[in-house]
C-alpha cells in the first residue's frame, strides 16, 4: 500500500510564523554595553595608558639600574669597626657645610654608605634633599647626590618617577595619571567580563588568523594580566590628587587612618639643649644616644634618624625597611635627656592602614624587590602589548579604507529599566568618588550623542543589532 505524498503548500500560501526569539536573560542585555564602552574607552584612553606603562616599565627596571650606576656611592669595602654616627656627620658637614641637616641614615649594611640628607642646599630642588654619602669605616666623603622621598630615590629614579607621576609638568602632570589609573580599571573589568561571556571555541587563538587571532591574543593576555590591572589602578588611585582624598576621607572615616608619633619633647628640662645643631651632633643629647636609645626600643636598620624641628619638639627615630617583612616603628627621643617619650608600633596600625601601606609599596616595585620589579615590568609589558593590538584590532574592524569601523549605537536602549536604574546609580556614585572618571565619562556621552546626532541629521545613523556581535 502506497503512501501518498503530502501537498505543497501554494506560493500564495503564507509561511507558518517563526518562533518569537527568547527573552535575553540575567546579565546578557548589558554585553553590547560593554562592548561599546571598553571599545571607546580603550580608544580614547590608550594613549595615556601606554605612557603610563611605558614609565612604569622604566620606573620599575630603575630599581636593579641605580645600584649599577650609583655604585661607588652606595657601597664601600668592608672595615673593622664603624664610626660613631655623630662623626660621620661631622665628616659629611666639613665637606658640605651648607643647608640644614634633615635627616640621617645610617650605613643599613656592612657595605653600605651613611646618608647625611641636607636641606636649602643652593641648586637642589626645594622638595628634593641632598644626600652626602659617607664611608661608615672611614669617614670618607663618596659623592653627593639629590635625593626625593621616602624611598631615597637618587636622580635617576627620580626623573622617571616624576615622569611616571606627571609628565615633569608638576601638579597639572598629575591629571594624566589619575585618569589613567581611574580608566584602567574600567577597562580590565569589561574585558575580562567580554571573554569569558565569549563561548570557549571562540577564545582560541591556535589555529585562527586575521582579526580573530588579534582578538584572541589580545584575551588571552589580557585575562591574565586583568587581576595585576585591577591591582595598579586601585593602589595608583589611593595617592592620586583628587580620587586620592576620597579615598583618604573614606579610610579616615571607617577608622583606618595612618596613625602618628606625638614628637612632643617631655620633662621639664624640654627645650632645653635642643637646637638646629643637634642634628649634627652639637647639642642636646647627641645622635649617638638618641640611636643607642632607639636600639633599646628594638629599631633594627634600616632606620633614618629626624632632628627636632623645633626646641620643643623631640628627636624621631624610624624605621624605614618597606620591603618585606615590613619595618616601620618609630620612637620620639627627648634631646635634652635621651628618654624615649613616645613609640609607635606598625602592628598597632589598623588593618586598613597596613593595606594602604603593603599596596603602595607594592605598586612602586618595592615590597618583594626584585620580584616586585619583574612582575611589574612583565605587567607594563602586557599593557603595552594590549594597547597595540586593540588598535590593530580598531584598524581590522575597518572595511575597504574605512579605518575603525564604530559599533553601532542604541546599546543601552537594550538593557531592562530594573538594571540600568540601577547601574546609572552605581555610575553615579564611583563618578562622584573618582571624579576624573565620572568627568571624562560624561565628556565622551556628550561627545556620542553630537557625533548621533549628525549621522541622524546625514541619515547615516546606525543602532545596535538584536544579538550582541
Amino acid at each position: 500500500m502506497s503512501t501518498a505524498p503530502s501537498p505543497r503548500p501554494s506560493s500564495d500560501e503564507a509561511p507558518p510564523p517563526q518562533a518569537p526569539a527568547p527573552a535575553r536573560r540575567g546579565w546578557a542585555p548589558l554585553r553590547p554595553l560593554i562592548l561599546r564602552l571598553h571599545f571607546y574607552a580603550g580608544v580614547l584612553v590608550a594613549p595615556f595608558l601606554l605612557v603610563a606603562a611605558v614609565t612604569g616599565l622604566l620606573y620599575a627596571a630603575a630599581f636593579p639600574a641605580e645600584k649599577i650606576v650609583y655604585a661607588h656611592e652606595l657601597t664601600v669595602p668592608v672595615g673593622e669597626e664603624k664610626l660613631p654616627v655623630s662623626e660621620q656627620v661631622a665628616a659629611a658637614r666639613k665637606a658640605h657645610p651648607e643647608g640644614t641637616v634633615t635627616a640621617v641614615r645610617p650605613s643599613p649594611e656592612d657595605d653600605a654608605t651613611t646618608r647625611v640628607l641636607l636641606s636649602g642646599v643652593e641648586g637642589v630642588d626645594e622638595t628634593h634633599t641632598l644626600a652626602v654619602f659617607v664611608d661608615p669605616y672611614t669617614g670618607e666623603v663618596r659623592g653627593a647626590l639629590e635625593q626625593y622621598g621616602s624611598t631615597g630615590a637618587l636622580p635617576l629614579r627620580t626623573w622617571i618617577d616624576e615622569f611616571h607621576r606627571d609628565l615633569h609638568l608638576g601638579e597639572t602632570g598629575r591629571l594624566y595619571s589619575e585618569l589613567a589609573a581611574s580608566w584602567l580599571w574600567v577597562i580590565a573589568g569589561g574585558g575580562l567580563v567580554l571573554w569569558f561571556s565569549r563561548r570557549r571555541a571562540q577564545r582560541k587563538v591556535r589555529g585562527t588568523n586575521g582579526r580573530r587571532r588579534t582578538l584572541g591574543l589580545h584575551g588571552t593576555v589580557g585575562v591574565w594580566a586583568g587581576a595585576g590591572f585591577l591591582f595598579l589602578s586601585a593602589t595608583g588611585l589611593t595617592w592620586s590628587a583628587y580620587a586620592g582624598a576620597n579615598i583618604d576621607d573614606l579610610r579616615t572615616s571607617l577608622g583606618g587612618a595612618t596613625p602618628s608619633l606625638s614628637v612632643a619633647a617631655g620633662g621639664e628640662h624640654s627645650g632645653h639643649g635642643a637646637s638646629a645643631s643637634a642634628g649634627e651632633g652639637g647639642e642636646g643629647v647627641g645622635l649617638d644616644k638618641v640611636l643607642a636609645a632607639a636600639r633599646a626600643e628594638g629599631l633594627g636598620d634600616p632606620v633614618e634618624i629626624v632632628p627636632p624641628a623645633d626646641p620643643e619638639s623631640a628627636y624621631v627615630v624610624k624605621q624605614i625597611q618597606r620591603s618585606w617583612p615590613t619595618k616601620q616603628d618609630s620612637v620620639a627621643v627627648d634631646p635634652a635627656d635621651g628618654e624615649v617619650v613616645d613609640v609607635l608600633r606598625f602592628a598597632d596600625y589598623p588593618v586598613l592602614a597596613k593595606l594602604t601601606r603593603w599596596g603602595i609599596d607594592l605598586h612602586t616595585g618595592i615590597l618583594f624587590g626584585l620580584a616586585s620589579q619583574i612582575a611589574l615590568m612583565l605587567l607594563a609589558l602586557s599593557l603595552i602589548l594590549l594597547i597595540v593590538w586593540g588598535y590593530r584590532m580598531w584598524w581590522q574592524r575597518g572595511r575597504g579604507s574605512t579605518f575603525g569601523r564604530p559599533l553601532p549605537r542604541g546599546t543601552w536602549q537594550q538593557v531592562p529599566p530594573h538594571i540600568l536604574v540601577p547601574l546609572a546609580a552605581v555610575v553615579a556614585v564611583v563618578g562622584y568618588f573618582v571624579p576624573l572618571l565620572g568627568i571624562s565619562l560624561l565628556a565622551f556621552l556628550a561627545v556620542d550623542i553630537v557625533l548621533g546626532e549628525i549621522a541622524h541629521r546625514r541619515g547615516k545613523r546606525s543602532y545596535a543589532p538584536t544579538r550582541a556581535e
